[in-house]
């Protein structure tokens, strides 16, 4: 291993694949939208500590209300614009030159009018913001697992007739939420319907379950990426298997931390699934609750996991090709990951 260190992070050109809506918001953001409209919110939102919860349906829960707390301040087409026009710039800035952000726009449809503004505004706005900081921004589309696999449907029809590839389209179709709800093979005709329009499959699978799950969401919604899926490492053989299937891990090292599936930051299997040839893609998940955002996960490969230089120049290489984004935008990214590695570090 090494501790080489020269180089900017934030100048090393990347694609942040997981990152969700309300999860997205700056601490700052939060606290002026619940002023407007004399929400009082959680202790820990209001003191901008890290959630930090044991990985348990109890922990779950108690993460899962301080998200729902966030998201209940989100009550206008300009909140959302806000959120997307302010994730656009904090990733602009970190180097990034693709984000694909993550929504389900059931919980704002009813204040926009229903789910199709809710998602067309997320859509407007990603265009718009694109242009503005000049970072390309798609979405993907997530159903929740605390929901009927009708809705999920529902949800996918929706993101099909908007799907794409370049800034303000649908590229994918997700499931998100506790793992251990909800029976994942009910899902499985939703995301038909999105591959058949041609959407990436990327669900959540294999963070709060182990292998035996990430088996089963391989099995019933033949994921292109999986969401988290660090849990792989712990069978060989359904590591393999990822690995044979070409499905790209979306890792949040952050997230995993905080939301106790492992104790400490060097605990996260990042080298492990990188030296068995995993194609990783790191990713913040919530900084609005983990307060750690998509340079940081770079940082802790560097500081924590000993990643050379080159070592993360390959990261970002993986987290590019596991995008969707045209030809065009990947040879051009990935040229300047090339620029960065060549450039003296200092």
């Amino acid at each position: 291993m090494s501790t080489e260190s020269g180089r900017d992070l934030r100048a090393l050109p990347k694609a942040h694949l997981h990152l969700h809506f309300t999860g997205s918001m700056r601490s700052a953001t939060l606290t002026d939208m619940a002023a407007r409209r004399g929400i009082v919110l959680p202790d820990l939102l209001q003191e901008g500590e890290r959630v930090h919860v044991p990985a348990d349906e109890r922990g779950w829960f108690r993460f899962q209300r301080l998200y729902d707390a966030a998201r209940a301040c989100v009550r206008s087409e300009a909140d959302m614009r806000r959120i997307v026009d302010e994730a656009a710039a904090d990733d602009a800035a970190e180097g990034s030159g693709r984000l694909e952000i993550q929504v389900d726009p059931t919980s704002y449809a009813p204040f926009v009018g229903g789910l199709t503004p809710a998602l067309e505004i997320v859509l407007d706005e990603a265009r718009a913001a694109s242009a503005r900081h000049g970072v390309e921004v798609a979405v993907v589309v997530a159903a929740s697992r605390l929901r009927h696999p009708l809705d999920a449907r529902t949800l996918a029809r929706l993101a099909a007739r908007h799907a794409g590839e370049g800034p303000g389209e649908v590229v994918g179709f997700g499931l998100s939420n506790d793992e251990r709800r909800g029976d994942t093979s009910a899902f499985a005709p939703a995301f038909a319907i999105a591959r058949h329009a041609g959407l990436a499959s990327v669900p959540h699978g294999g963070e709060l379950l182990g292998p035996t799950h990430v088996d089963q969401v391989l099995d019933q919604l033949e994921p292109d990426r999986l969401g988290h899926g660090v849990r792989s490492v712990e069978d060989p053989a359904v590591l393999e298997r990822v690995l044979e299937s070409g499905v790209a891990l979306e890792v949040c090292p952050a997230s995993n931390v905080s939301l106790g599936i492992y104790a400490t930051a060097a605990d996260v299997p990042l080298r492990a699934l990188a030296e068995a040839g995993a194609q990783v893609a790191l990713g913040a998940d919530d900084p609005l609750l983990f307060r750690s955002r998509l340079v940081e996960q770079y940082r802790a490969a560097r500081e924590v996991h000993g990643f050379s230089d080159t070592e993360l120049a390959q990261l970002a290489r993986g987290s590019i090709l596991a995008s969707r984004a045209s030809a065009t935008t990947k040879d051009r990214l990935l040229a300047g990951v090339d620029d960065w590695l060549a450039a003296p570090a200092g």
